[in-house]
């Protein structure tokens, strides 16, 4: 039979098994270890937060709202700090670099203006207006809780998930005696 190009992922044993068949005589077994489960639901989780609770407090001059949204900001900060202790530092610096990285693209739209980007988009200029707003605020509060949970963890303010390999180069001797 001719080559069949097909992949077939199957969990098993928490690793990734990729069977890739060629002909059914001929199978290859690859094993790819992948991490259990993943921690970017708690991003999702944060960014919804802090999106929330920045169109609530643009939105509000009210008592209500405003401490509707600050429990919502603290909301994401808890979640932001949960997935900051569960992943590595260079994971939490590229994820940090794309926060921001998303939030000077999103605030040139404040340069031109929310109703003139409402005007052009298709929709209601206030729902564009505010999609606007929900964008660039769970944007900049979550590179602002990545980038300040990523000094903690430069300083040593928290107990991180640094892999082996990273508590040697930083020369981790707490197994040692220091007189």
């Amino acid at each position: 039979m001719t080559a069949l190009l097909f992949i077939t992922l199957l969990y098993r044993s928490q690793q990734l098994y990729i069977q890739s068949a060629i002909r059914a005589s001929n199978a290859v077994h690859d094993v790819i270890p992948t991490t259990i489960r993943s921690d970017r639901h708690l991003l999702a989780v944060s960014f919804a937060c802090f999106g929330v609770a920045g169109a609530a407090g643009a939105t509000a001059d009210a008592l209500g709202p405003t401490l509707g949204a600050t429990a919502l900001a603290i909301g994401g900060v808890y979640t932001v700090a949960r997935y900051a202790n569960r992943v590595s530092r260079r994971s939490l610096a590229t994820n940090a670099l794309a926060f921001w990285s998303g939030f000077l693209a999103i605030s040139g739209t404040h340069l031109v203006g929310l109703g003139t980007i409402g005007a052009v988009a298709p929709g209601p200029d206030s729902v564009v207006a505010l999609g606007l707003t929900v964008l660039t605020w769970a944007t900049l509060l979550t590179a602002c809780a990545a980038t300040t949970f990523l000094g903690f963890r430069e300083y040593g303010a928290t107990v991180s998930a640094d892999t082996p390999e990273e508590q040697v180069l930083e020369g981790d001797t707490s197994d040692y005696p220091t007189r």
